[in-house]
């Protein structure tokens, strides 16, 4: 067998070694703390005398890991009891990128728990009894769709999520993430990415919302949290996919956009970082990963610049690499870093970011970029969602289908309106 070229292998990658100029600080000790336990695990390897000098995806122990979880979670998950529905959803999501099918027994066990977080008055709590709240309501809403059976869909009860949705939505434009809460980035992706989804969504729903998104991009290029803040790569990836299910996305400065997300990717790790001068982190394979997919998007439309018609515009093969070598932990799950214990989030976010990078999609071609061994390949995710492509369009065909709601107001309190105001100020 042929040895497979690395990246890792490039004698540039130890020039891409960070540099502190002589002025140590906290910050850049800990940055090299990380490349020495990187670079190790890299060195290991290729001195290695196994036969074979490719990466594996193992894919049996992350399915048994993912598996075991949905059915007792242990102790340590305690403090994620108002975030059950999240829980369920990086799971089926990773079993589903895994090519896992959940058996019948599983899947009605899942729809019948997500029902019973769903409140009679709209939307999902992040467990049975709990406030209704917008982030668990994008994650039951996407685990339902994974399963994608008629049960699974019809447990979505589409009328009370519009109007929970309406609730949630302020004078400008940006969304509550649930009654007397914060009102952020995240409100506004998840509520349009559901109301796409299911097909609840009406522009008067969303009036005011793509301004509002616009305010959070930062001087950097990113998206923030809020008008005014840090670029962060998780607020990033909601404000962009969130202006591209809106059909808003010719608002954003794409340009500076694409220049900060690019320098987000580090240079000897080959994984991405959230924000500038902090740490790689395999979550953000997705959160950064995923946003050149919809670029490569917007930068054909707008024929700017030229685009590659076989690649993203970051490095694949350095993000799969680092995933496959440091972002594997040996009992089965994905981490953050070397050194990092495994769970379902980064388990999720790390597998999400390796379809992205296995993948080059778009409609006229879709060229795969395997590292390692052809059975490290995932399933295709759909990078506006965030579940697979066949989840997404069986969802959406078949909501789709159904009759378009009108949004039916229902007055909103005084309360609720100063609350609104007072959040947006803060």
């Amino acid at each position: 067998m042929a040895e497979t070229k690395l990246w890792c292998k490039d004698s540039r990658a130890n020039k891409e070694r960070f540099n502190d100029e002589g002025y140590s600080t906290l910050t850049s000790d800990e940055q090299k703390r990380v490349e020495k336990s990187v670079g190790a695990i890299y060195n290991y390897f290729l001195n290695s005398e196994s036969d074979s000098k490719e990466p594996i995806l193992h894919r049996e122990r992350h399915i048994t890991y993912l598996k075991k979880g949905l059915k007792n979670l242990p102790e340590g998950f305690v403090s994620l009891d108002a975030s059950r529905p999240w829980l369920v959803y990086w799971a089926v999501h990773a079993l589903e990128l895994l090519d896992v099918k959940l058996t019948n027994e599983e899947a009605a066990g899942i729809i019948g728990f997500l029902k019973h977080c769903q409140n009679p008055t709209g939307g999902f709590g992040g467990g049975p009894g709990q406030y209704s709240h917008l982030a668990p309501t994008y994650a039951a809403v996407n685990a339902l769709a994974i399963i994608g059976t008629q049960e699974a869909y019809d447990a979505i009860n589409r009328e009370k999520l519009q109007e929970f949705l309406w609730e949630m939505h302020n004078d400008e434009g940006a969304f509550r993430m649930h009654e007397g809460g914060e009102v952020d980035i995240r409100g506004a992706y998840c509520a349009v990415s559901v109301a796409r989804l299911t097909n609840v969504y009406t522009d008067q729903l969303f009036s005011g919302t793509a301004h509002w998104i616009m305010r959070c991009q930062s001087y950097e290029g990113g998206f923030s949290g809020t008008p005014g803040m840090e670029a962060h790569g998780g607020y990033t990836f909601c404000g962009l996919a969130a202006l591209t299910l809106l059909h808003a996305h010719h608002l954003c400065h794409t340009p500076a956009l694409l220049r900060w997300a690019v320098n987000r990717q580090m240079r000897f790790e080959g994984g991405f970082q959230g924000r500038t001068n902090k740490l790689v982190d395999g979550c953000y394979s997705f959160w950064q990963g995923g946003l050149f997919p919809i670029l490569h998007t917007l930068l054909t439309q707008e024929d700017a610049v030229n685009i590659s018609a076989e690649h993203w515009m970051f490095h694949q093969e350095a993000l799969q690499e680092y995933l496959l070598l440091c972002c594997q932990h040996q009992r089965g799950g994905l981490i953050d870093k070397p050194g990092k214990g495994p769970d379902f989030y980064h388990t999720c976010y790390t597998l999400s970011g390796m379809s992205v990078a296995q993948h080059f999609s778009t409609p006229a071609i879709h060229k795969k970029c395997i590292v390692g061994h052809p059975s490290n390949e995932l399933a295709t995710v759909h990078p506006l969602f965030n579940i697979g492509v066949e989840s997404a369009v069986s969802a959406t065909q078949y909501f789709n289908n159904l009759p378009r709601l009108q949004l039916r107001q229902r007055s909103k309190t005084n309360d609720n309106i100063n609350n609104e105001e007072s959040q947006v100020q803060t």
